[in-house]
């Protein structure tokens, strides 16, 4: 065979992986697993054994090890959210967000969420960074500044007009900062609502509790901006009713006026050549009402679920950036990192012995920003651990009917024993070329139910 591509598209070496995987005596078992994984791309490896004893006579009910699967291993997947690492996990998180961010709108007996709190004072607000010099984008008028109309897919668009007087530093600074810039203006929103209601804030809690889930996007400049659903419920959360003084105009403005207010910002202190600065959110906030339907003006649960959750898989590497800790600034070269990105990760090189409690250094592959991309109020919704542990509870259900066995969790004469280690990670060229055919599988079987699904509603309300 020479060395030249296949027909099929697949490099010599990769083809003959694959032969190799799909011929092996145990190809079915391991097909098996990367489904049951869900086509993870770069599944985790354990090696290990689990035992069910009874507790009062020491037989052994069941027993497996994984001395029996193929290569001695079991494949789960990795769980990764980021849909530049793990497609299929990515979308497994997705939908997760979505029904999460979606039980707080509509409610979701299942989630504990009544759908009163479609009732509640709620709406979508985005929060966005300042400017720190102009660059290429799609204003109303059509025209950028440069004297261009952008297309959608222009690389320049998010780039600094001017380079040398783009503000790199502010710019990752405040990316840094934005957790902390949230929780400021989370504090002084609560302020906001207790005033205009004429009570103290201690007074507030009493009658209402403020409720958000939030997600963080990359703009293309490299700025991080919060997206999020935030709702006025009564004190005990979302099965009570938040009082009559809580409306959705009283939220709006009590937003506005957090949003914009002293305490929300943050002071840098001066450091070596950097001069001291205010970080606080940007001029374009956007506030919208959420409706249950669509109502031709304001956005509808389902758009703002879907929304949230699109950019719930999504981060830095939006803007060229890598999707993993940077050991070197050489590895920017070896990646293709374009230069915008690139100046920003310098920034976080250049400032990180400046501000080593910011260790901006280590979070220079997502441009300074630092902590969860989506996080919510402790009473907004369910869990994204209590949807994981209902569908692992699920799939342990039917491991159990497939097996004949008992509800062994539900026993207390029982013992269970497990002895798992880590083995490695990841597919053989061969392995990630079959996991990807099984993933697309996956994907198209669950747009073909979401479709019939839809087609069974539509026809169903037609009856009606």
């Amino acid at each position: 065979m020479t060395d030249t591509a296949t027909p099929a598209g697949l490099d010599p070496a990769t083809l003959r992986d694959l032969l190799r995987v799909a011929g092996a005596p145990d190809f079915h078992r391991w097909e098996d697993q990367i489904h049951r994984a869900g086509g993870c791309a770069n599944p985790v490896h354990l090696r290990g054994w689990t035992a069910v004893k009874d507790k009062t006579t020491g037989e052994t009910l069941h027993a497996y090890t994984t001395a029996d699967e193929p290569g001695g291993r079991l494949r789960i997947a990795c769980g990764n959210r980021r849909a530049s690492r793990c497609k299929p996990c990515a979308t497994v998180y997705a939908a997760d967000t979505y029904h999460l961010v979606r039980a707080g709108l509509a409610g979701d007996d299942a989630k504990g969420i009544p759908a009163t709190v479609r009732d509640h004072p709620r709406v979508f607000a985005t929060l966005t960074a300042p400017s720190f010099g102009p660059v290429h984008n799609q204003p109303d008028t059509g025209r950028c500044r440069c004297g261009i109309t952008h297309g959608d897919d222009e690389l320049t668009l998010g780039t600094p007009l001017n380079p040398e007087t783009y503000d790199y530093a502010a710019a990752v600074l405040f990316n840094n900062h934005a957790g902390e810039l949230w929780v400021r203006f989370i504090n002084r929103l609560r302020r906001e609502i207790a005033a205009r209601a004429g009570l103290s804030q201690r007074a507030l809690a009493d009658v209402a509790r403020l409720s958000y889930g939030k997600v963080a996007e990359f703009q293309k400049r490299g700025a991080v901006h919060f997206h999020a659903v935030i709702r006025v419920d009564g004190p005990e959360g979302p099965d009570t009713t938040p009082p009559a003084w809580a409306t959705t105009a009283l939220l709006d403005d009590a937003i506005r006026a957090a949003a914009t207010h002293a305490y929300t910002a943050i002071t840098v202190p001066a450091a070596g050549d950097q001069p001291a600065r205010t970080l606080r959110w940007g001029t374009q906030l956007d506030i919208r009402p959420i409706r249950a339907f669509d109502a031709g003006t304001e956005i509808t649960e389902q758009a703002v679920a879907a929304y949230v959750a699109k950019y719930a898989t999504k981060a830095a590497e939006t803007t060229g950036t890598l999707d993993r800790r940077i050991g070197e600034l050489a590895e920017l070269d070896r990646h293709g990192v374009p230069d915008h990105a690139r100046c920003l990760i310098q920034a976080c090189w250049d400032l990180d012995g400046l501000y080593p409690d910011r260790r901006l250094w280590a979070w220079a592959h997502m441009l300074g920003f630092r902590g969860h991309f989506s996080t919510k109020s402790r009473r907004y919704s369910t869990t994204l651990g209590n949807l994981r542990q209902i569908r692992a509870d699920y799939r342990a259900a039917q491991q159990r009917d497939a097996l004949r066995l008992p509800d062994f969790d539900q026993d207390p004469t029982v013992l269970i024993l497990a002895d798992w280690q880590y083995a490695g990670h990841g597919h053989t060229p061969g392995e990630s070329v079959l996991a990807a055919s099984i993933a697309r599988d996956i994907r198209i079987n669950r747009e073909t139910a979401r479709e019939a699904l839809r087609d069974q509603l539509t026809l169903e309300r037609g009856v009606l």
